[in-house]
This record gives C-alpha cells, sequence and structure tokens, in this order.
C-alpha cells in the first residue's frame, strides 16, 4: 500500500506538470500571435512605388495678383421720352442689341392727330400772312420800308405837290398876287393831306406789325409741328448702346412714363474690374500694363487685358491705391458679376525655384512634398508662391537639388520607404 506522505507527493508532482504544459501553451499562442504583428507590420511598411523629379530654378515673371469682381464697361437703364402704352416689345432677357436698334413702341395715335392739327393750322397762318403781305404790297423775303407802300406812297406825292403849291402862295402873297385867304386855305389843304400821310404812314406800319404777328403764329404752329413729329419718334424706344439685355419689365398693354424703367442694357465686350494695389507696390504700375485675368468657370484659360485707368491717390484706411482693368470679352465668355483673380504683369523677371504641381499637397492649409532621400520620403512644409504652367514656386522649405516626389504622393507618409 502506498502511504499518505507517498499520494501526496505524487499529487502534487501532477499539478505541477499539468501547470507547465498550460504556461508553454499559453506561451506559445503569444509568440504566435507577435509573429503575426511582426508580419502585419512589415506589409504595412513596404515600399511605395514613386516617379521623382528635381526641383528647378529658373527666371520667373511677377506678378501682382488681386482680386475683384467684373463689371459692365458701360450699362443703362432705358426709360422713354414720352409716356403712353406698349403696343409691341422688340427684345427677350439676354437679346443682344446694336445701338440704336428698337427695344418697345409705344402708342403714338394722339401725337399723329397734333400733327395734323398742327400742319393744317401752319397752312392757314401761312396764307393769313400771303394775304396780308400782299394788301401791303410786299413780296416774300422782301425787306419792308412803310415809304414803299402804295398808300403811304400816294399820301407823300399828294403832300409834296401840297408843299410845292403852299411855297409859291407865300411868294405871291408877298407880292399881292394871291389873297391871304387863298393862302391859308393852300395851307389848310397842305396840313391835312400832311395828316392824311402820316395815317397812312402809321396804318403801314400797324399792317406790317400784324404781319409778323402771324409769322410768329406760324413759327409757333411749326414749334408744335416738331414737338409731334418728336413725340411720335419718340414712341419708338431704341437701345443707347449695343449690348445683351439684362433686365425687361416692360409688357404689351403696360401703361409708362418717362419715369418708367423698360430696359436695362449692358456693354459687356471689354468688362472693367477695380483691385486694390498695395501702397509698395504703385510705382511699378503703368496704364496701359498687361493684365490677365481667371475665373473659376474657366479654370483652365486666361483673359487678357491692360491697366486701364488708375486712382489719382492712396487710400488711406487700407494704402491702397485702386487700379481699373480693362479685360476683353470677345467670345462673351464672362459676365458682369463674377469673381475674377487678376494678374499684373510686373517689368522684371526674378529667379524662382519651381517644381511640378502635383508634387504638391495641401491639407487644412498646410502644403508639403517629399524629399526622396535613400529610399525614404521625407515630408517638407513648404510655402507656396505663383504658378506658371503646370509648375508652382516653392519660396521656401525646399532646396534647387531636391528630389521629390511627383506620383502615389498621396499614399507616402514621413519615413516610409520608397522604389523608383
Amino acid at each position: 500500500m502506498i502511504s499518505r506522505n507517498t499520494f501526496t507527493i505524487i499529487s502534487l508532482v501532477l499539478v505541477f506538470t499539468v501547470l507547465s504544459l498550460l504556461t508553454l501553451s499559453c506561451g506559445g499562442s503569444k509568440a504566435q500571435s507577435n509573429s503575426k504583428e511582426a508580419n502585419a507590420s512589415v506589409a504595412t511598411t513596404q515600399a511605395v512605388e514613386v516617379t521623382t523629379a528635381k526641383a528647378v530654378t529658373r527666371d520667373l515673371p511677377r506678378f501682382l495678383e488681386a482680386t475683384g469682381s467684373l463689371a459692365a464697361e458701360e450699362q443703362t437703364d432705358v426709360a422713354p421720352a414720352v409716356g403712353g402704352k406698349v403696343v409691341s416689345v422688340s427684345v427677350d432677357l439676354g437679346s443682344f442689341v446694336q445701338k440704336g436698334a428698337v427695344l418697345v413702341r409705344l402708342d403714338d395715335r394722339d401725337a399723329r392727330i397734333r400733327l395734323e392739327q398742327a400742319t393744317a393750322q401752319v397752312a392757314q397762318s401761312e396764307a393769313a400772312v400771303r394775304q396780308a403781305e400782299a394788301r401791303i404790297g410786299l413780296r416774300p423775303g422782301q425787306a419792308f420800308t412803310p415809304e414803299q407802300v402804295a398808300d403811304v406812297r400816294a399820301a407823300r406825292v399828294a403832300l409834296e405837290l401840297a408843299e410845292k403849291q403852299l411855297r409859291r402862295f407865300e411868294r405871291l402873297v408877298e407880292t399881292g398876287d394871291v389873297s391871304r385867304s387863298a393862302f391859308d386855305q393852300q395851307k389848310a389843304q397842305r396840313d391835312q393831306l400832311q395828316q392824311q400821310y402820316d395815317v397812312a404812314l402809321e396804318q403801314a406800319r400797324q399792317n406790317y406789325a400784324a404781319i409778323e404777328t402771324a409769322r410768329a403764329s406760324v413759327a409757333a404752329t411749326k414749334t408744335q409741328i416738331e414737338s409731334s413729329r418728336k413725340a411720335i419718334a419718340d414712341a419708338v424706344v431704341t437701345a443707347p448702346i449695343s449690348g445683351y439685355v439684362s433686365d425687361r419689365p416692360a409688357d404689351v398693354g403696360e401703361y409708362v412714363t418717362t419715369s418708367s424703367k423698360i430696359a436695362t442694357v449692358v456693354q459687356t465686350n471689354p468688362l472693367r474690374v477695380n483691385i486694390d494695389v498695395p501702397e509698395q507696390e504703385i510705382t511699378a504700375i503703368k496704364v496701359g500694363q498687361s493684365v490677365s485675368a481667371s475665373v473659376s468657370a474657366y479654370p483652365d484659360r486666361s483673359f487678357s487685358g491692360y491697366v486701364h485707368h488708375i486712382a489719382p491717390g492712396v487710400t488711406p484706411n487700407s494704402r491702397t491705391m485702386t487700379v481699373e482693368a480693362q479685360i476683353e470679352n470677345n467670345e462673351g465668355l464672362l459676365k458682369p458679376g463674377q469673381f475674377t483673380t487678376v494678374r499684373i504683369l510686373m517689368p522684371q523677371s526674378t529667379p524662382a525655384l519651381l517644381v511640378p504641381q502635383r508634387a504638391v499637397r495641401t491639407e487644412a492649409g498646410t502644403s508639403y512634398v517629399f524629399v526622396i532621400k535613400e529610399g525614404r520620403a521625407e515630408k517638407r512644409i513648404v510655402q507656396l508662391g505663383q504658378t506658371d504652367g503646370d509648375m508652382i514656386e516653392i519660396k521656401t522649405g525646399l532646396s534647387a537639388e531636391d528630389q521629390i516626389a511627383t506620383s502615389n504622393v498621396e499614399l507616402l507618409n514621413d519615413g516610409m520607404p520608397v522604389k523608383q
């Protein structure tokens, strides 16, 4: 028989053996797990295949860049010169019109009636003038002289004869050949003829004054004719400039007044844009300087123009000077109101460090590139400058001899192995 002590010892040995086997089993599982993690780590750090390029240095034309909104060179709200009812509309929103093209026609019947009345009145007044001229023997275009009127001439002749007869009687009275009573009778006759002459002269002047009044009436009536003709012409509302119709609130049947807007016409070629130039750059800006403009609607295109006007002074608050540029819009692609970025070409070029734009990544406002050194990617924070085609300027963070990754940049991290 086995003693109690021996049995206890055997039991303890068996327990320790089982515990040892369990410990070995757990250790093996943990080693297997660590091995898998190591293999996964190796897999995630496998080399990324990239292409590289060197940063290049070359002279780069310099631009002053600013932003603004495009505006029409000319824009006009068209209102009629006379009031009236709209009888026809010749344009729609977006229509292109040449200067002088008909926009709207108004009802001109009242003006035509006034024209007919004024024309008839002129004819009557002119006939009255001709009759009055004939009464005093005045031919059309002849200057008025009262003594040339027939009645005045006859009275003048009679007066002159009486004067001669009176002078003869004066001599005969002195010799006693004519009595004093005969002389007095001749003198009275002379005085009467003088009075008749004066009356004829005054009547001729009054008749001519009546002719002048009739002529003034004719002129006034002709003015009414011109006014009626103008009202008829003004009933046809035309475009004051060539451009596109951006608004057309007038409709057929609507009554409009001289304060009513019937259309808005904008001239879209060229367009203009105002930009603010920093005070330190104003000496480099000249009228006629070349500019280029770009808009988000056409990211791959630029539109040429030039500096058209320069403000005479600097704005005190912002310390900037306003510059107006004209932008060519021959194809009509640009629209007033679009936001645009304007570049003014500066007179000098300066050296710049350039890399392909595809090599640059920007996240949360921070730009960086990956420099390839000894088979690994090194992340560099860079400051960007202006673009030149598919290249972009690097102001800081890179040197001329650095090799940078230009493909699979989005797969790279700092320190990651790469292969070329």
